[in-house]
């Protein structure tokens, strides 16, 4: 993705960019000056997801419509400024925020898995929060053969992930409501506050001997099955298996 090759700031100033450029455009078309702000706050918003932490997307969405209101260069009515945080609460719904980054899986950070977490054909793997579908697109690399189903509470995000990820079912949702015990496989990537969560859930619900895939954040006071010591960008993946299966 672009982020990867753009430091920051970057990525913003070229989000700040297009949406001024897109809003003058706009109005040199005549379209009226509320529905220009309408579509370049959509297009800001869109290349939100440029952005490596949720305080970056958000001023990747905020940085046009800010500077649009001190510089005056617009006469809008009251309401329009409820544009930019009623597009940005639509892509970033409030309880996502108090989940993980929008961070990418490297493409080849799971290579490696099943060594440590083999799967029969046709097993059920979940991607609890899969964003943009990178998480998805590794594990397809790792387990060809699994039924691979992510799950996203942003509507948006769910929408572009499906499109980008049609071989596999990609389902809107509250990770911590959906039911985990159909899984032979869980992956996520959470902050460190909420993987003894993560870990109450799986055992509370999934299979003994289905696995539990963190990435970067272990589960306190867990042993860990096995450990990715490879992921690129120096991030470790976790791997537990739930008590009670099977040795290998």
């Amino acid at each position: 993705m672009v982020r990867r090759f753009l430091p920051w700031p970057l990525p913003a100033l070229l989000a700040w960019g297009a949406a001024w450029l897109a809003f003058v455009a706009l109005q040199r078309a005549h379209l009226p000056a509320a529905w220009a702000l309408v579509l370049a706050c959509g297009l800001g918003t869109a290349a939100s997801v440029l952005g490596g932490t949720w305080w970056r997307r958000g001023l990747i969405a905020a940085g046009f419509p800010l500077s649009l209101a001190l510089t005056g260069a617009a006469g809008l009515p009251a309401w329009a400024w409820l544009v930019p945080l009623a597009l940005l609460l639509l892509v970033y719904p409030l309880n996502a925020w108090r989940d993980a980054p929008l961070f990418p899986t490297p493409p080849d950070a799971l290579n490696d898995l099943p060594d440590f977490a083999p799967l029969e054909p046709g097993a059920r793997v979940l991607d609890a929060g899969c964003g943009l579908g990178d998480g998805l697109i590794a594990l397809r690399q790792a387990y060809p053969l699994a039924r691979l189903e992510g799950l996203e509470w942003s509507r948006p995000l769910r929408w572009l992930c499906a499109r980008r990820c049609p071989w596999a079912q990609v389902h809107w949702g509250d990770m911590w409501r959906a039911d985990w015990s159909g899984y032979q496989l869980v992956y996520l990537f959470q902050r460190p506050e909420s993987m003894a969560r993560a870990a109450a859930k799986a055992q509370a619900e999934m299979a003994p001997g289905a696995w539990l895939v963190s990435l970067e954040f272990a589960v306190p006071g867990w042993p860990t099955h096995g450990q990715l010591h490879h992921a690129p960008g120096g991030r470790p993946v976790w791997v537990y298996r739930m008590p009670g299966g099977t040795p290998l």
